[in-house]
């Protein structure tokens, strides 16, 4: 059957509403919808099961070098198309890649994650990290190295803020995620389930060099101005990175690279 795409002429279309100034609005947080932009990113949320999408929109002159995305999107999402300018007067800037879509998240608490995950599992949890490029980038890492999941303090941004997703290309819809009320409650239940926790710190005691991976383990990233609370740091154990005598700052998304790549590896 061949593919209907619905031609869009008006930016005060009805049917594409939920694209409208979508850089101020995002639609993160509303009505449980967020943006997915570009071929990678829309090519991961078409091979996931993850998320459904509600429709998706195309610059006219995108559509035929499309034809492997196209065939993922299932019959029953609506593809609209348009023109350069019309689509750019709908978004409320220039959309360089012409490729976006709308997706629908599903609610899942970190417990409800923790338990449907195997026996032996690599987790990321994250604490007040605000900076959607950080966050994407965690996420693109966690992805590489086999993380089965992130879990955030809810604190912490949207991993499906249209930026952190562009960021992670893709990996914030592929990486499952669950939110905790702070860390207290997040560290609670990973040793509820016998996760091993290893917070991250420039004031850790062991370097991250020196751990060896057990089956299941946790990193915990805090915040680059704040990092984590002292508290944090008492009652978990805590590595660092080894650098430069005369400089101990790395971004926090460089160090997750470099832990993960760490306790990825079963040597």
């Amino acid at each position: 059957m061949k593919r209907e795409f619905l031609p869009i002429e008006s930016a005060d279309d009805p049917r594409i509403a939920a694209y409208r100034n979508i850089r101020e609005r995002d639609l993160v947080g509303r009505q449980g919808r967020f943006v997915a932009e570009g071929r990678v990113v829309l090519n991961v949320l078409f091979s996931t099961s993850r998320f459904d999408a509600e429709s998706v929109f195309l610059r006219e002159n995108r559509v035929s070098g499309l034809g492997d995305l196209i065939e993922r999107i299932p019959r029953n999402v609506p593809v609209y198309t348009a023109s350069a300018a019309v689509m750019d007067e709908i978004a409320g800037f220039e959309i360089h890649r012409g490729i976006l879509a709308i997706g629908r998240k599903p609610e899942t608490s970190g417990e409800a994650l923790l338990d449907t995950l195997p026996d032996e599992a690599l987790v990321v949890a994250l604490s007040g990290i605000s900076n959607h490029d950080n966050v994407g980038s965690i996420f693109r890492n966690a992805a590489s190295f086999g993380a089965a999941a992130v879990l955030l303090t809810d604190d912490c941004c949207d991993p499906l803020y249209r930026k952190a997703i562009r960021v992670s290309v893709g990996a914030t819809l592929k990486v499952p995620f669950a939110r905790f009320s702070d860390t207290a409650a997040l560290a609670a239940a990973l040793q509820d389930r016998d996760y091993p926790i290893l917070a991250l710190s420039p004031r850790g005691e062991i370097d991250i060099a020196d751990v060896r991976r057990s089956p299941r383990h946790a990193l915990l990233l805090g915040s680059e101005g704040h990092g984590l609370s002292d508290e944090d740091m008492t009652r978990l154990p805590t590595a660092r990175i080894a650098m430069a005598p005369d400089f101990d700052s790395l971004n926090v998304a460089a160090a997750s690279a470099i832990a993960l790549h760490r306790l990825w590896r079963k040597d």
